[in-house]
């Protein structure tokens, strides 16, 4: 006969709850941490898709304002600066004094009821308002400053091209300057230091702390008279540029019916470089250590990109220079070198890599009627 406490014995072995070993539970974990592996990149692209979209988003808004200011203005782009600024040599103190007070550069009305703007003093014909500041604030009137014209403050490759959130223009959009509309997602600094204020009902809102002009720009080629950067010969480049203070239309803002290559012609387009990112978003290359990367410092930028023709898509720099090396020849391409920024062009000099040189949107030769980019046949 068997014996009992062996029968028991295996009747509690055939029961017992089954176990897991070292090498199986160190299995499992390998699996794990593969599937992660695997789908953090997945989550990540997801995501970078999904601000990609919003900032897309953001473009078809600003489209939309764009074409209702130009139906308000008689197919005018927007201007801050007087068409007959050219008049005077684009000299803001005798413009004052010799034609009228121009309108001021208006940032919006806060919550106590006072007005911001970037004023130009009460001397001349201003002198009836008591606004304060001066005309070094003229360089947030003119399209884009080269450094040229006689009045102080300039030679930083600032203008009004920056500055779509001033209340001029934002009326068009959600009527503040700190509107996100005017913010791409993934341009992380800018955010970061303004976010507080989209909260505010207020046209403008400033702490002390913060500002940020919005992230996308207008072509400032686009914003001047074609003359500006029009060629002077039967190349594509010829002379490319011609200071605007030596031309009586230069400051004249074409209408967009001027645009000749509506799809290949960049309207507004992301400022900085937000696509395809180095590790630090901060260029070492500016003082101060607090500027970010523009979109034409690395060779793998890709900012997203609004058309005259109003289409939206990501414009890497790599296509822009392909279209410079289809078109080259010794005069330049499609943007011009003749500038007083020089061959380096719009802040090449402080480029993350050496693969790039492009200066597409910003120094767009032949201005509005040029073009940024080339198409399956040139």
């Amino acid at each position: 006969m068997p014996d009992a406490s062996l029968r028991v014995a295996r009747t509690t072995s055939r029961h017992a709850a089954p176990g897991f070993t070292i090498v199986e539970l160190l299995v499992v974990v390998s699996i794990i941490s593969l599937l992660i592996a695997l789908l953090l990149p997945a989550v990540a692209k997801g995501r970078d898709k999904a601000l990609v979209s919003q900032s897309v988003s953001n473009l078809k808004n600003l489209a939309s304002a764009n074409e209702i200011y130009s139906g308000d203005w008689n197919d005018r782009q927007f201007t801050a600066c007087p068409d007959d600024a050219g008049m005077v040599n684009g000299n803001c103190e005798l413009y004052k004094t010799q034609i009228t007070c121009p309108s001021q550069q208006l940032l919006g009305w806060d919550v106590n009821g006072a007005m911001w703007g970037y004023f130009l003093g009460s001397s001349g014909k201003c002198a009836r308002y008591g606004w304060p500041e001066a005309c070094y604030n003229w360089i947030i009137y003119i399209p884009m400053d080269f450094g040229t014209g006689p009045n102080p403050g300039g030679g930083n490759s600032y203008g009004s091209f920056r500055m779509p959130g001033v209340k001029a223009f934002h009326d068009y959009v959600g009527k503040r300057f700190y509107d996100p509309t005017f913010y791409a997602p993934k341009d992380a600094i800018a955010i970061a230091n303004v976010s507080k204020y989209f909260t505010s009902a207020a046209e403008f809102t400033y702490d002390g702390s913060a500002y940020e002009d919005s992230s996308y720009c207008w072509s400032p080629a686009a914003m001047f008279d074609p003359k500006v950067f029009g060629r002077n010969g039967a190349t594509l480049n010829g002379q490319g540029y011609s200071d605007p203070n030596t031309l009586k239309t230069g400051f004249k803002s074409p209408p967009t019916s001027r645009c000749r290559y509506p799809s290949l012609k960049t309207r507004m387009i992301e400022h900085n470089w937000l696509q395809n990112t180095p590790d630090s978003p901060i260029n070492p290359n500016f003082a101060g250590g607090k500027t970010p990367w523009m979109f034409n410092h690395g060779f793998n930028s890709a900012p997203a990109s609004l058309f005259f023709d109003g289409h939206i898509e990501l414009v890497g720099c790599q296509r822009s220079m392909q279209a410079d090396q289809r078109v080259a020849d010794s005069s330049g391409s499609v943007w011009s070198r003749n500038t007083p920024f020089g061959t380096n062009g719009y802040y090449g000099g402080q480029s993350y890599d050496f693969l790039v040189k492009t200066s597409f949107h910003i120094l767009t030769t032949d201005g509005i009627e040029g073009r940024d980019v080339l198409g399956a046949e040139g």
